[in-house]
């Protein structure tokens, strides 16, 4: 089947890769009961080679700079405690960390989680974490924008590989929150 953004030759419904995700993702589109039906999560394959949204964008087509998000893993401290999260942006924005994500977690600093730690809690590989399959109870923040889509390219869970997905799928992911502004233009 023919990607229904970018140019990928083919385009298959994750579930049917089961050798290509990892365990957590895996286990999340098993357990699927989003507002589309799990066989409109499509898998395609990528060269990990190509990840730099550059070289990425020119390879699998243009439209992706507008249509692609990244899933980024943060660390929101208060008192001692540190809270693990994720957060959805348009590849076009970048993270507000030290605002809307540190208002969100209800958190005195928030950063980006070392990257050993985003690997190691999320079971994913770094460079291709995606918000499908993360630990139950982190609290995932999806911008509007990137919600609003009707078709969003996201990390697989490994650096081979994307998803492609409705964007209102991103909303209702669990543990999910819609936030206005959660991404602003890079400069």
């Amino acid at each position: 089947m023919r990607a229904p953004i970018g140019d990928f030759d083919d385009a298959r419904p994750a579930i049917e890769c089961p050798d290509l995700l990892p365990a957590p993702v895996l286990a999340a589109l098993r357990a699927w009961a989003g507002p589309v039906p799990v066989e409109q999560v499509l898998f395609v394959d990528t060269d990990p080679e190509k990840a730099d949204t550059a070289v990425f964008v020119a390879t699998y087509g243009a439209d992706l700079d507008r249509t692609s998000a990244n899933c980024v893993v943060v660390a929101g401290k208060r008192g001692g405690e540190t809270t693990l999260a994720a957060a959805v942006v348009p590849a076009t924005a970048r993270l507000d960390v030290n605002g809307a994500v540190r208002r969100h977690l209800g958190a005195r600093k928030a950063s980006f989680a070392p990257m050993d730690t985003a690997v190691e809690s999320s079971g994913m590989e770094y460079g291709g974490i995606t918000p499908i399959g993360l630990p139950a109870g982190w609290p995932l923040l999806v911008d509007a924008a990137a919600a609003d889509l009707p078709w969003v390219l996201i990390g697989s869970g490994n650096r081979r590989g994307k998803i492609i997905l409705p964007g209102k799928a991103l909303g209702a992911l669990p543990g999910t929150t819609v936030v206005e502004g959660l991404g602003v233009p890079r400069s």
